[in-house]
């Protein structure tokens, strides 16, 4: 497929995916289903996307990818690559969010592009590394010179289908796993971690602009834990916290002033009833009305003192299974633990910011409904992506409007022998390898993004959305 043609197919492709928006999205009726977790099954295939099948990257001709007919992917990133201020593409991509571009971003001219021309069909991607390594920061200013985790920062054309520019945008950090964007058009990378190095101490949340390079300057008072993902409430901007452990507390944070993290603030721990309530083996359908909050006294712990964690146990705080994603959506957050569940094959709460309530959206009662699931977002039009990390080959996974598990995407990544030309990375075979990082584009939601961890590579999905949950 020549390159004009292949942008013909993609614009074609998003063009029908814009048409159809469904009324309440299907998290609509998953909310008022209560069935327990048993009566759960995985479909072999979404009923309105049909089955999976091999499809070509367009980038490199390679089967990356088993998707249902009609959607199409190009790669971008693949660790090593030369993005465009010259250094090399990280590893281990993680989480990720979608912004609209600033003025100031949509004014420049991105190397590689077409001068300024379409940007108004620009999406901005900051994407995370997980890198655990401490052989050096890949870009100023750095928190710690010698750890090499951090992010960067891409540039997408949502028309043509291409990626136009890429930066390094945060260094000296380390295991950046998830994170969540700020309503004021910021992400804030998270380290999975309470590692220390010489005289630094990791496991703080950091914050990137989406148009720039970050300051590398911790923000404390948020806590200093395994942090896995955050999501902001756009009404307080209350940011909500989730701790990749077990055990694990859900946290919110409340800044002094709303937009401006860097002036501190409270940061607290979900309590559930009266006592430390334990949610581990809670299935689908569990509620939980009786929410409160306890002052984390202590948010930046060192070495011999008590955890965040276990001062909030101490003082009532209710204990998860290794949360991990977060995402906001229609004043809920929707919050996945990892390996809970009545099978310990995890969970999907959903909080009701206002109403101050939670309950398990649902529990996968055995690895064949969802193994592990990792990070979550929720599209433009209402349906929830789970990127799962278990055991075996790796999926995205879509819910159908009654509450059912499909996969949409297989991780199907093979590098061949002989290696891909003009990538660095390894022959080998990559299925197994954790989906991470899914968003959908800041325009319309024709694209959905997602990053495949090892050997590092981000794809960009479009196709007939409209025709399904999604």
């Amino acid at each position: 497929m020549t390159d004009i043609d292949r942008r013909g197919f993609l614009r074609t492709g998003l063009t029908a995916a814009t048409l159809g928006v469904v009324a309440g999205g299907p998290l609509a009726a998953l909310s008022a289903r209560t069935a327990d977790a048993s009566t759960m099954v995985k479909r072999a295939f979404s009923p309105d996307y049909g089955p999976l099948y091999p499809v070509k990257d367009h980038t490199t001709g390679l089967e990356l990818l088993k998707l249902p007919r009609g959607f199409e992917y190009v790669t971008h990133g693949w660790t090593g690559d030369r993005m465009t201020d010259g250094r090399p593409t990280p590893g281990a991509h993680d989480g990720m969010a979608a912004f609209t571009p600033s003025d100031a971003l949509k004014d420049r001219t991105p190397a590689g592009g077409a001068g300024g021309a379409g940007k108004g069909h620009w999406t901005v991607l900051v994407r995370n590394h997980e890198v655990g390594s401490y052989r050096g920061a890949f870009v100023e200013p750095a928190y710690n010179p010698a750890a090499g985790g951090g992010t960067t920062s891409l540039i997408f054309d949502t028309r043509k289908g291409e990626f136009l520019e890429s930066w390094a945008s945060l260094g000296g950090t380390i295991r950046n796993c998830a994170g969540g964007p700020t309503p004021w058009g910021s992400w804030l990378s998270c380290e999975e971690t309470t590692e220390i190095n010489g005289s630094y101490r990791h496991g703080y949340v950091f914050e990137v602009p989406h148009d720039g390079i970050g300051d590398a300057k911790p923000y404390k008072e948020m806590g200093r834990f395994s942090h896995e993902a955050v999501a902001v409430d756009p009404e307080t901007g209350w940011v909500y916290e989730t701790e990749d452990a077990t055990p694990s507390g859900f946290y919110r944070f409340r800044p002094k002033a709303k937009g401006d993290l860097a002036q501190g603030g409270v940061l607290e721990m979900m309590t559930i009833g009266a006592s430390a309530y334990t949610t581990y083996k809670d299935g689908t359908g569990v509620a939980y009305p009786e929410i409160g909050w306890v002052v984390i006294d202590s948010p930046d712990p060192g070495a011999n003192e008590t955890s965040v964690v276990r001062q909030g146990i101490a003082k009532g705080g209710a204990s998860f299974a290794r949360l991990e994603g977060a995402w906001y959506h229609d004043g809920k957050i929707y919050i996945v633990s990892t390996s809970g569940g009545p099978a310990g094959q995890g969970q999907v709460f959903e909080y009701e910011i206002a109403a101050n309530t939670m309950r398990v959206l649902f529990a996968s009662p055995d690895a064949t409904v969802l193994n592990n699931p990792d990070n979550i977002c929720v599209s433009p039009r209402g349906g929830i992506v789970l990127c799962e990390d278990g055991s075996g080959v790796e999926y995205l996974h879509g819910l159908t409007t009654d509450g059912e598990i499909f996969p949409f995407a297989e991780n199907a990544v093979v590098i061949p022998a002989g290696g891909v030309p003009g990538k660095s990375v390894a022959p080998g075979t990559y299925t197994g390898s954790e989906w991470c990082g899914s968003v959908f584009d800041s325009r319309d939601g024709g694209w959905l993004f997602a990053n495949i961890q090892s050997p590092g590579i981000t794809f960009a999905i479009t196709g007939p959305w409209e025709n399904g949950s999604l």
